[in-house]
Protein backbone atom coordinates (compact mmCIF):
# COMPACT_ATOMS: atom_id res chain seq x y z
CA UNK A 1 0.00 0.00 0.00
CA UNK A 2 1.22 3.48 -0.93
CA UNK A 3 0.41 5.87 1.92
CA UNK A 4 -0.05 8.87 -0.35
CA UNK A 5 -1.80 7.48 -3.42
CA UNK A 6 -3.96 4.94 -1.57
CA UNK A 7 -4.89 6.91 1.55
CA UNK A 8 -4.01 10.61 1.52
CA UNK A 9 -4.68 11.62 -2.07
CA UNK A 10 -8.27 10.26 -2.15
CA UNK A 11 -9.04 12.35 0.93
CA UNK A 12 -7.37 15.48 -0.43
CA UNK A 13 -9.00 15.13 -3.84
CA UNK A 14 -12.44 15.19 -2.23
CA UNK A 15 -11.69 18.83 -1.40
CA UNK A 16 -11.30 21.67 -3.84
CA UNK A 17 -7.70 22.14 -4.92
CA UNK A 18 -6.87 25.17 -2.76
CA UNK A 19 -8.49 23.74 0.39
CA UNK A 20 -6.54 20.52 -0.11
CA UNK A 21 -3.36 22.54 -0.52
CA UNK A 22 -3.88 24.36 2.78
CA UNK A 23 -4.79 21.14 4.60
CA UNK A 24 -1.69 19.35 3.30
CA UNK A 25 0.54 22.28 4.21
CA UNK A 26 -0.91 22.44 7.73
CA UNK A 27 -0.35 18.71 8.16
CA UNK A 28 3.27 19.00 7.04
CA UNK A 29 3.87 21.99 9.29
CA UNK A 30 2.49 20.20 12.36
CA UNK A 31 3.98 16.74 11.82
CA UNK A 32 7.44 16.16 13.36
CA UNK A 33 10.06 15.84 10.60
CA UNK A 34 11.27 12.54 12.07
CA UNK A 35 7.82 11.05 11.55
CA UNK A 36 7.63 12.32 7.98
CA UNK A 37 11.05 10.91 7.29
CA UNK A 38 10.08 7.51 8.65
CA UNK A 39 6.82 7.44 6.67
CA UNK A 40 7.90 8.82 3.32
CA UNK A 41 11.61 9.24 2.67
CA UNK A 42 14.45 6.75 2.34
CA UNK A 43 15.56 4.51 -0.47
CA UNK A 44 18.12 5.24 -3.16
CA UNK A 45 20.74 7.92 -2.71
CA UNK A 46 22.46 9.83 -5.48
CA UNK A 47 25.78 11.67 -5.54
CA UNK A 48 25.24 15.31 -4.52
CA UNK A 49 25.03 17.99 -7.18
CA UNK A 50 27.37 20.97 -6.90
CA UNK A 51 25.86 24.08 -8.44
CA UNK A 52 26.60 27.81 -8.07
CA UNK A 53 28.57 27.16 -4.88
CA UNK A 54 25.85 25.07 -3.21
CA UNK A 55 25.59 21.35 -2.49
CA UNK A 56 22.28 19.69 -3.39
CA UNK A 57 22.04 16.22 -1.78
CA UNK A 58 19.86 15.09 -4.66
CA UNK A 59 18.62 16.79 -7.84
CA UNK A 60 14.89 16.91 -6.99
CA UNK A 61 13.50 20.14 -5.58
CA UNK A 62 10.15 21.55 -4.59
CA UNK A 63 9.05 24.23 -7.04
CA UNK A 64 7.87 27.64 -5.92
CA UNK A 65 4.14 27.96 -5.30
CA UNK A 66 3.71 25.02 -2.94
CA UNK A 67 5.13 26.70 0.17
CA UNK A 68 4.50 30.35 -0.64
CA UNK A 69 5.18 31.66 2.87
CA UNK A 70 8.03 29.32 3.84
CA UNK A 71 5.93 27.64 6.51
CA UNK A 72 7.20 24.05 6.28
CA UNK A 73 10.83 24.14 5.18
CA UNK A 74 11.99 21.25 7.37
CA UNK A 75 9.06 19.10 6.28
CA UNK A 76 10.13 19.16 2.64
CA UNK A 77 13.63 18.03 3.55
CA UNK A 78 12.13 15.22 5.63
CA UNK A 79 10.07 14.06 2.65
CA UNK A 80 13.27 13.61 0.66
CA UNK A 81 13.60 16.77 -1.41
CA UNK A 82 17.14 17.83 -2.23
CA UNK A 83 16.18 21.50 -2.05
CA UNK A 84 13.12 23.70 -1.64
CA UNK A 85 12.12 26.96 -3.27
CA UNK A 86 9.81 29.08 -1.14
CA UNK A 87 7.53 31.75 -2.57
CA UNK A 88 6.58 33.51 -4.66
CA UNK A 89 7.01 36.30 -2.08
CA UNK A 90 6.28 39.96 -2.82
CA UNK A 91 7.41 43.10 -1.03
CA UNK A 92 3.83 43.84 0.02
CA UNK A 93 1.41 41.33 1.48
CA UNK A 94 -1.42 40.57 -0.92
CA UNK A 95 -4.47 38.29 -0.95
CA UNK A 96 -4.13 37.20 -4.57
CA UNK A 97 -6.96 36.81 -7.04
CA UNK A 98 -10.56 35.95 -6.27
CA UNK A 99 -11.49 32.36 -5.43
CA UNK A 100 -11.89 29.78 -6.85
CA UNK A 101 -8.45 30.07 -8.42
CA UNK A 102 -6.97 26.57 -8.62
CA UNK A 103 -8.41 23.65 -10.61
CA UNK A 104 -7.47 20.00 -11.10
CA UNK A 105 -7.65 18.09 -14.37
CA UNK A 106 -6.94 14.47 -13.37
CA UNK A 107 -7.42 13.01 -16.85
CA UNK A 108 -4.72 15.33 -18.22
CA UNK A 109 -2.60 15.15 -15.02
CA UNK A 110 -2.70 18.91 -14.93
CA UNK A 111 -3.59 21.94 -12.85
CA UNK A 112 -4.68 25.45 -13.77
CA UNK A 113 -4.09 28.21 -11.26
CA UNK A 114 -4.63 31.94 -11.16
CA UNK A 115 -3.51 32.45 -7.57
CA UNK A 116 -1.96 35.86 -8.17
CA UNK A 117 1.02 35.73 -5.78
CA UNK A 118 -1.09 35.43 -2.61
CA UNK A 119 1.41 35.67 0.25
CA UNK A 120 2.13 37.30 3.61
CA UNK A 121 4.69 39.75 2.23
CA UNK A 122 8.46 39.91 2.66
CA UNK A 123 8.44 41.42 6.16
CA UNK A 124 6.14 38.78 7.64
CA UNK A 125 7.96 35.90 5.96
CA UNK A 126 11.33 37.24 7.05
CA UNK A 127 10.13 37.54 10.66
CA UNK A 128 8.94 33.93 10.55
CA UNK A 129 12.26 32.75 9.14
CA UNK A 130 14.26 34.75 11.70
CA UNK A 131 12.49 32.90 14.50
CA UNK A 132 12.90 29.54 12.82
CA UNK A 133 16.59 30.05 12.15
CA UNK A 134 17.18 31.23 15.72
CA UNK A 135 15.48 28.08 17.04
CA UNK A 136 17.86 25.84 15.10
CA UNK A 137 15.02 24.31 13.08
CA UNK A 138 16.53 24.90 9.68
CA UNK A 139 16.90 22.45 6.79
CA UNK A 140 20.33 21.19 5.78
CA UNK A 141 19.28 21.28 2.14
CA UNK A 142 19.52 24.51 0.11
CA UNK A 143 16.65 26.96 0.45
CA UNK A 144 15.77 29.07 -2.57
CA UNK A 145 13.53 32.12 -2.35
CA UNK A 146 11.38 33.11 -5.31
CA UNK A 147 10.43 36.81 -5.41
CA UNK A 148 7.84 38.58 -7.55
CA UNK A 149 6.45 42.06 -8.14
CA UNK A 150 3.70 43.34 -5.86
CA UNK A 151 0.51 43.74 -7.87
CA UNK A 152 0.01 47.40 -6.92
CA UNK A 153 3.55 48.36 -7.94
CA UNK A 154 3.84 49.98 -11.36
CA UNK A 155 6.02 48.20 -13.90
CA UNK A 156 8.44 51.14 -14.02
CA UNK A 157 9.02 50.72 -10.27
CA UNK A 158 9.49 46.94 -10.44
CA UNK A 159 13.24 46.96 -9.76
CA UNK A 160 12.79 48.78 -6.44
CA UNK A 161 9.95 46.42 -5.49
CA UNK A 162 12.09 43.31 -6.13
CA UNK A 163 14.95 44.99 -4.27
CA UNK A 164 12.82 45.49 -1.17
CA UNK A 165 11.98 41.78 -1.01
CA UNK A 166 15.54 40.74 -1.82
CA UNK A 167 17.07 42.95 0.85
CA UNK A 168 14.63 41.79 3.55
CA UNK A 169 14.93 38.08 2.75
CA UNK A 170 18.63 38.02 1.91
CA UNK A 171 19.83 36.27 5.11
CA UNK A 172 17.54 33.29 4.53
CA UNK A 173 17.92 32.32 0.87
CA UNK A 174 20.80 30.22 -0.43
CA UNK A 175 19.76 31.36 -3.88
CA UNK A 176 17.13 33.77 -5.21
CA UNK A 177 14.82 33.53 -8.21
CA UNK A 178 13.41 36.54 -10.03
CA UNK A 179 9.90 35.57 -11.10
CA UNK A 180 8.93 37.60 -14.15
CA UNK A 181 6.92 34.84 -15.80
CA UNK A 182 3.74 34.19 -13.83
CA UNK A 183 0.73 34.80 -16.10
CA UNK A 184 -1.48 35.78 -13.16
CA UNK A 185 -0.12 39.25 -12.28
CA UNK A 186 -1.12 41.84 -14.91
CA UNK A 187 1.81 42.95 -17.04
CA UNK A 188 4.40 40.84 -15.19
CA UNK A 189 5.65 39.01 -18.27
CA UNK A 190 6.60 42.35 -19.81
CA UNK A 191 9.48 42.32 -17.31
CA UNK A 192 11.09 39.55 -19.36
CA UNK A 193 12.02 42.24 -21.90
CA UNK A 194 15.76 42.87 -21.99
CA UNK A 195 15.87 46.42 -20.59
CA UNK A 196 13.37 45.78 -17.79
CA UNK A 197 14.97 42.53 -16.67
CA UNK A 198 18.49 43.95 -16.86
CA UNK A 199 17.43 46.79 -14.59
CA UNK A 200 16.07 44.33 -12.00
CA UNK A 201 19.15 42.10 -12.11
CA UNK A 202 21.56 45.03 -11.83
CA UNK A 203 19.60 46.47 -8.90
CA UNK A 204 19.78 43.19 -6.98
CA UNK A 205 23.45 42.68 -7.85
CA UNK A 206 24.22 46.10 -6.38
CA UNK A 207 22.73 44.92 -3.07
CA UNK A 208 24.65 41.62 -3.00
CA UNK A 209 26.92 40.70 -5.92
CA UNK A 210 27.62 37.19 -4.56
CA UNK A 211 24.22 35.67 -3.84
CA UNK A 212 23.26 33.15 -6.57
CA UNK A 213 20.59 34.78 -8.73
CA UNK A 214 18.36 33.04 -11.27
CA UNK A 215 15.41 34.00 -13.46
CA UNK A 216 12.29 31.86 -13.94
CA UNK A 217 11.05 32.21 -17.49
CA UNK A 218 7.79 31.53 -19.30
CA UNK A 219 7.33 28.62 -21.72
CA UNK A 220 5.28 30.83 -24.03
CA UNK A 221 8.18 32.96 -25.24
CA UNK A 222 8.94 32.58 -28.96
CA UNK A 223 12.13 30.65 -29.68
CA UNK A 224 14.04 33.82 -30.59
CA UNK A 225 13.06 35.36 -27.25
CA UNK A 226 14.27 32.22 -25.45
CA UNK A 227 17.63 32.60 -27.18
CA UNK A 228 17.69 36.28 -26.22
CA UNK A 229 17.00 35.30 -22.61
CA UNK A 230 20.03 33.00 -22.68
CA UNK A 231 22.17 35.83 -24.05
CA UNK A 232 20.88 38.27 -21.43
CA UNK A 233 21.55 35.76 -18.63
CA UNK A 234 25.16 35.44 -19.72
CA UNK A 235 25.55 39.18 -20.25
CA UNK A 236 24.18 40.03 -16.80
CA UNK A 237 26.11 37.29 -15.03
CA UNK A 238 23.08 35.34 -13.83
CA UNK A 239 23.86 32.07 -12.06
CA UNK A 240 21.19 30.11 -13.90
CA UNK A 241 17.72 29.93 -15.41
CA UNK A 242 14.58 28.02 -14.44
CA UNK A 243 12.59 26.64 -17.35
CA UNK A 244 9.71 26.99 -17.05
CA UNK A 245 6.72 28.59 -15.37
CA UNK A 246 3.12 27.69 -16.26
CA UNK A 247 1.72 28.10 -19.77
CA UNK A 248 -1.18 29.97 -21.30
CA UNK A 249 -1.52 27.25 -23.94
CA UNK A 250 -4.68 25.44 -22.83
CA UNK A 251 -5.10 23.33 -25.96
CA UNK A 252 -5.04 20.16 -23.84
CA UNK A 253 -8.16 21.28 -21.94
CA UNK A 254 -11.65 21.20 -23.42
CA UNK A 255 -13.34 24.55 -23.92
CA UNK A 256 -16.13 23.59 -21.53
CA UNK A 257 -13.73 22.74 -18.68
CA UNK A 258 -11.17 25.48 -19.27
CA UNK A 259 -10.36 28.17 -16.72
CA UNK A 260 -8.26 31.32 -16.90
CA UNK A 261 -4.76 30.96 -15.47
CA UNK A 262 -1.49 29.14 -15.93
CA UNK A 263 -1.52 25.46 -16.89
CA UNK A 264 0.97 23.05 -15.31
CA UNK A 265 1.54 19.31 -15.40
CA UNK A 266 1.81 16.79 -18.24
CA UNK A 267 0.63 19.11 -21.06
CA UNK A 268 3.54 21.46 -20.31
CA UNK A 269 6.21 18.76 -20.54
CA UNK A 270 7.15 18.97 -24.22
CA UNK A 271 7.37 22.76 -24.51
CA UNK A 272 9.30 23.04 -21.26
CA UNK A 273 11.82 20.53 -22.58
CA UNK A 274 12.05 22.39 -25.89
CA UNK A 275 12.91 25.57 -23.98
CA UNK A 276 15.61 23.71 -22.06
CA UNK A 277 17.18 22.47 -25.29
CA UNK A 278 17.12 25.95 -26.81
CA UNK A 279 18.77 27.41 -23.71
CA UNK A 280 21.43 24.68 -23.59
CA UNK A 281 22.28 25.24 -27.24
CA UNK A 282 22.91 28.92 -26.50
CA UNK A 283 24.49 28.85 -23.05
CA UNK A 284 26.35 26.70 -20.55
CA UNK A 285 24.68 28.36 -17.57
CA UNK A 286 23.11 25.98 -15.01
CA UNK A 287 19.49 25.14 -15.83
CA UNK A 288 16.74 23.98 -13.49
CA UNK A 289 13.82 22.17 -15.12
CA UNK A 290 10.34 22.92 -13.84
CA UNK A 291 7.37 21.97 -15.96
CA UNK A 292 5.75 18.63 -16.65
CA UNK A 293 8.00 16.57 -14.37
CA UNK A 294 5.33 14.00 -13.59
CA UNK A 295 7.47 10.85 -13.71
CA UNK A 296 11.03 9.56 -13.55
CA UNK A 297 10.96 9.29 -17.34
CA UNK A 298 10.04 12.97 -17.66
CA UNK A 299 12.86 13.91 -15.28
CA UNK A 300 15.38 11.89 -17.33
CA UNK A 301 14.18 13.79 -20.40
CA UNK A 302 14.92 17.08 -18.62
CA UNK A 303 18.39 15.97 -17.57
CA UNK A 304 19.12 14.83 -21.14
CA UNK A 305 17.99 18.25 -22.41
CA UNK A 306 20.55 19.99 -20.19
CA UNK A 307 19.02 20.43 -16.74
CA UNK A 308 21.21 19.98 -13.68
CA UNK A 309 18.25 19.92 -11.28
CA UNK A 310 14.50 19.37 -11.57
CA UNK A 311 11.61 20.79 -9.58
CA UNK A 312 8.17 19.31 -9.03
CA UNK A 313 4.84 20.77 -7.98
CA UNK A 314 1.97 19.30 -9.99
CA UNK A 315 3.79 15.96 -10.04
CA UNK A 316 3.90 16.07 -6.25
CA UNK A 317 0.16 16.79 -6.10
CA UNK A 318 -0.64 13.74 -8.21
CA UNK A 319 2.15 11.35 -7.22
CA UNK A 320 3.23 12.41 -3.73
CA UNK A 321 6.65 11.83 -2.13
CA UNK A 322 7.19 8.55 -3.97
CA UNK A 323 7.91 10.57 -7.11
CA UNK A 324 11.02 12.01 -5.44
CA UNK A 325 12.44 8.54 -4.82
CA UNK A 326 11.61 7.38 -8.32
CA UNK A 327 13.44 10.31 -9.88
CA UNK A 328 16.45 9.81 -7.60
CA UNK A 329 16.63 6.10 -8.47
CA UNK A 330 16.32 6.96 -12.14
CA UNK A 331 19.11 9.52 -11.90
CA UNK A 332 21.61 6.89 -10.73
CA UNK A 333 20.50 4.04 -12.99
Amino acid sequence: MNLYSDLLRPVLFRLDAESAHHLALAGLRLTPPALLRAAFSGGAETPPVQLFGLTFPNPVGLAAGMDKNAEALCAWEALGFGFVEAGTITALAQPGNDKPRCFRYPRQHALINRMGFNNDGADAVASRLEKQMASGRWPKTPVGINIGKSKVTALEDAAADYAASFRRLLPFGDYFVINVSSPNTPGLRQLQDRDALSRIVQTLRAIDPQKPLLVKMAPDLPDDAVREMAALASQEGLDGLIATNTTLDHSAISHEADQAGGLSGSPLRLRSTEVLRLLRAESQLPLIASGGVMSAEAAKEKFAAGASLVQIYTGFVYRGPDLIRQIVRSAIS
